[in-house]
């Protein structure tokens, strides 16, 4: 029996993902989706990738096997080096560096900022947000995992903060694109991640639109919570303007088929790539 939360009819469906904001590509048999924003810059490299054709950028017990596999379908088809695609080591943190080269390592830190040509940063997921940030006149990219609890943290707006005390980054310049993920109709949870948030987001005006009541299971009360929402309105707080955060309306969960999602898969999840840099 289905669970009662995968309910695919009541998600954001996305049957066609070649749209006014997307466009898939199936480059030898990698495919991923691109937004049709950043391709307006040609030294802008980006991808989201799809699960299909074994794409998974995922380290497994150790075993990067996939990784680098997929590291190298993704380099091939953006046309740059997959030895120059820096990943860190995320666990859900609201901690972001600046990336000066392509050796660089990090542990514990879930966003990266650079401003060098030739860096290609990368986040993964399995529901969580990715944001992909552009600005086109310092030249600067980031590339952001946040999850429920990184959004709880705002490192989206933390992100944006630091590409302004670091690279001098006027926040009306900065595109952001945000990767498909767990949407509102599928994120559930129980009174006391509920409460995180309300206690959070309280201030803003739209907390009946963020949280949600749900069913109750086994007469536990559910929520649903909008995280889509609160990064839009943390962005435009920090001074984004609202046409360029822009949407890819996909749910992970919904379109389980198409990308990985933990919710379904549980434990056998695979990951989803979110790449950018410049060249």
């Amino acid at each position: 029996m289905r669970p009662h939360w995968l309910n695919f009819e009541e998600g954001v469906r996305i049957i066609e993902l070649t749209n006014d904001i997307i466009i898939h590509e199936n480059i030898n048999g990698t495919e991923f989706i691109q937004f049709r924003k950043l391709l307006e810059f040609p030294n802008v490299r980006h991808c989201y990738t799809l699960r299909k054709n074994e794409i998974n950028v995922q380290i497994k017990d150790g075993d990067k096997t996939d990784l680098i596999s997929s590291y190298k379908k993704v380099a091939d088809v953006l046309g740059v080096n997959w030895q120059h695609i820096v990943k860190p080591h995320q666990t859900h943190t609201d901690r972001i560096e600046n990336v000066k080269s392509c050796d660089d390592q990090f542990e514990e830190v879930d966003g990266v900022i650079t401003n060098k040509k030739d860096i290609i940063l990368c986040t993964t997921s399995a529901d969580c947000t990715s944001l992909l940030f552009y600005d086109d006149n310092k030249k600067v990219v980031a590339d952001v995992h946040s999850g429920w609890k990184g959004t709880l943290q705002e490192i989206g707006k933390k992100a944006v903060e630091k590409m302004i005390a670091e690279y001098s980054c006027n926040p009306k310049d900065i595109i952001c694109c945000i990767g498909p993920h767990i949407r509102k109709c599928h994120f559930e949870v129980e009174e006391d991640v509920m409460q995180m948030f309300k206690n959070e987001f309280e201030y803003i005006d739209r907390i009946d639109e963020i949280i949600e009541t749900g069913i109750k299971v086994d007469r536990i009360k559910k929520y649903n919570v909008d995280t889509t929402l609160i990064n839009k309105i943390i962005l435009k707080e920090v001074g984004l303007k609202d046409e360029n955060i822009i949407d890819s309306n996909i749910c992970t969960v919904c379109n389980n088929d198409l990308f990985h999602s933990y919710r379904v898969d549980k434990e056998k999840s695979g990951r989803n790539g979110a790449f950018i840099g410049m060249v």
